[in-house]
């Protein structure tokens, strides 16, 4: 009783820092959270029992904002009511801030979304039992932070450990992601096929781990479709990539993919209105999660073609009159991809921080493709904290001197990019995750 009584100062509480919070203007997207677990440390335990059907969790090094939204985008349209964390505070006090907000005594939810750092993912297993946990991919991000993969491989394993029930969602295509296979029951989707009909090359210049089966043995692929994503075997003994329970092939347009999606001798086909092989990825995780739900094809086509991408995960917008892209960018293998997709005809912003959200460490900027850009026809300005780093980057990419301009303010970069009276010139943006937060306060 004590403990339920926590619960609802917790919950009043929050409720009242978040609307003092928003009559001084000043935004915060955990704090309410952080009240939260300072009046109830077990708030996140009382908060699954307003979950109707399932708690899922979704993590991994790219595409978690993206593949969370759709997930959550596709329950919704279906008449689901749910939680879902749509800003992306995917930390501890970020995921109890969006209960906060939402619960209320006699209001429960169908289902749970919840985007999960992957260094936090053991942390909410600590307080809440989920239902099913999507993982995505693991690439090198923020050394800083998270270290080299075996460690984030690690602490996600512990996470898992900690929920044996767990129902496990996981990208075949990684040999890491692949290798979680702790549960009692695991669902694998991945990519049989990937054609290109599109302006950019097929060719992925994404960096690669190499990786060497449990036997020692270092892995063969017979098809790599980007970084260390392919179809994988060890020449020594019999292991290779799992056979998919959602088998797909995919078609790469300039503007969405058209995904094939065979299940349990079933194809299903999906058009995606989304840009690049690194959607398509997103886009096959959600199908996955939607299908294990219960969901049909009508249900989820339904949705996808209402989707609208949200900041700046292949965000469109209009600046000054200009149609703009902004792709976040954050670590080689996912910049490099994104790069494969840039409109060289399109004035180019690259706004680099290196603040804590960010990882101070940007040694990635040199392990990213940026050669990519050597083509580029119009105006490439570097911005933010690390504006400088950036253009001594392009300039080593091959990027002419007098293309690159230097505008460490973002607000003047993004102003200097779109003072074309040509309202037919495009913007592609492609900012850090703290210069994205400024973009899309301007």
């Amino acid at each position: 009783m004590i403990k339920k009584t926590k619960f609802y100062t917790a919950l009043v509480l929050s409720k009242l820092s978040f609307l003092g919070l928003k009559i001084l203007q000043r935004p915060a997207t955990s704090y309410a959270g952080y009240i939260a677990l300072k009046v109830c440390p077990d708030f996140l335990k009382f908060s699954k029992k307003y979950i109707r059907k399932n708690f899922i969790n979704i993590t991994g090094t790219n595409g978690k904002t993206t593949t969370s939204g759709l997930v959550a985008h596709i329950l919704e349209t279906a008449n689901q009511t749910v939680i879902h964390n749509l800003k992306g505070a995917n930390m501890l006090t970020g995921i109890v801030n969006v209960f906060a907000l939402n619960l209320a005594p006699l209001k429960r939810f169908d289902y749970a979304v919840i985007e999960t750092d992957e260094a936090y993912l053991t942390k909410v297993y600590d307080f809440v039992k989920g239902d099913y946990l999507v993982v995505t991919n693991l690439f090198r991000d923020q050394l800083d932070r998270y270290g080299e993969l075996d460690y984030t491989a690690k602490i996600i394993e512990e996470a898992i450990k900690k929920n044996p029930d767990l129902k496990l969602i996981l990208n075949a295509d990684d040999p890491i992601v692949a290798s979680f296979n702790k549960t009692k029951y695991t669902a694998y989707y991945g990519f049989e096929n990937v054609e290109y009909h599109c302006r950019y090359k097929d060719e992925s210049n994404a960096p690669a781990e190499a990786f060497n089966c449990i036997c020692g043995e270092p892995l063969q692929y017979s098809k790599r479709f980007y970084a260390q994503q392919g179809h994988y075997y060890c020449n020594k003994c019999d292991y290779k990539r799992p056979k998919c329970d959602y088998s797909a092939n995919v078609k790469i347009y300039d503007d969405h993919s058209i995904i094939c999606v065979n299940n349990q001798g079933i194809d299903f086909e999906f058009k995606v209105n989304l840009v690049g092989l690194y959607n398509a990825y997103n886009a096959l995780a959600a199908i996955a999660t939607a299908f294990e739900n219960g969901l049909n094809q009508a249900e989820i086509q339904k949705a996808l073609d209402s989707y609208h991408s949200v900041f700046g995960r292949t965000e469109t917008r209009i600046i000054n009159g200009h149609k703009t892209l902004i792709q976040l960018i954050k670590n080689p293998a996912g910049a490099s991809e994104v790069l494969k997709t840039v409109d060289l005809n399109s004035n180019i912003l690259i706004a680099i921080n290196d603040d804590y959200a960010d990882g101070r460490d940007i040694s990635w900027l040199w392990d990213s493709d940026f050669e990519q850009l050597k083509e580029a026809k119009k105006l490439v300005v570097t911005s933010g904290k690390r504006a400088y780093d950036m253009a001594t980057r392009l300039k080593y990419a091959g990027i002419p001197q007098e293309k690159i301009i230097v505008e460490p303010d973002v607000k003047k970069a993004v102003k200097l990019v779109s003072t074309s009276t040509n309202k037919e010139d495009n913007i592609t943006i492609l900012p850090s995750y703290t210069a994205l937060l400024k973009i899309s306060k301007y």
